[in-house]
């Protein structure tokens, strides 16, 4: 999809609100360079003051892209574009993020096995001198059955505790997952699809 405008990426800065290297290998991966530049925003909205959980995400993207922006532009690196991304998981209507203890993790779990979850990955791009787009893509992950023993055998390989919903559907935690529907990148925290769309439609002349 990018490679009508891969000589303008690849004259631009294009910054990574974000420490995962999983998000920075996907856009490795098509092509893109991207600098990885973790936010130092505090990540404390309310998800309660949104109408919905895809504003809560997508806010937290633009916090984060604003603040890694800002704080580039003023160390004199300023950027061409920064992505940012936010990624929770929700069941029955109650949000999921990273669980804060390995107990949390399990307790998690637990409401995952045997059901279908929804992962809402929030994506916020800010390009120089434009106003921010935002989106949200969501993905149902559907669990097998786990037990006990099994959750907690994984939880102990701390795999789950920095991950929204406590688990990493590309590691591990792929092993409970019996099927998905809709995109794969979005479940691990950036979807390329809808990202690749709005970086077409910034730079294609």
């Amino acid at each position: 999809m990018l490679e009508p405008i891969m000589h303008i990426l690849n004259e631009k800065k294009i910054v990574l609100a974000s420490g995962a290297k999983t998000r920075q290998e996907f856009l490795r991966n098509i092509g893109v360079n991207a600098e990885c530049c973790p936010s130092r925003f505090e990540e404390n909205l309310d998800p309660k003051s949104f109408n919905s959980f895809s504003e809560f995400v997508e806010e937290t993207a633009l916090q984060k892209v604003l603040e890694v922006e800002r704080r580039l532009t003023k160390e004199g690196q300023a950027p061409d574009v920064v992505i940012g991304a936010d990624t929770m998981v929700t069941v029955d209507n109650q949000m999921f993020g990273k669980p804060a203890n390995p107990e949390e993790a399990v307790k998690m779990l637990k409401r995952l096995s045997g059901k279908s979850n929804v992962v809402l990955t929030g994506v916020a791009v800010k390009a120089r001198g434009q106003e921010p787009r935002k989106f949200t893509e969501k993905t149902e992950v559907f669990f097998d059955e786990m037990t006990e023993e099994q959750i907690r055998a994984y939880v102990n390989t701390k795999e789950p505790l920095d991950k929204a919903g406590s688990y990493a559907i590309q590691g591990r935690g792929g092993t409970f997952v019996t099927r998905i529907s809709g995109d794969y990148s979005a479940v691990i925290g950036l979807p390329l699809n809808r990202l690749c769309a709005v970086l077409y439609d910034l730079y294609h002349e």
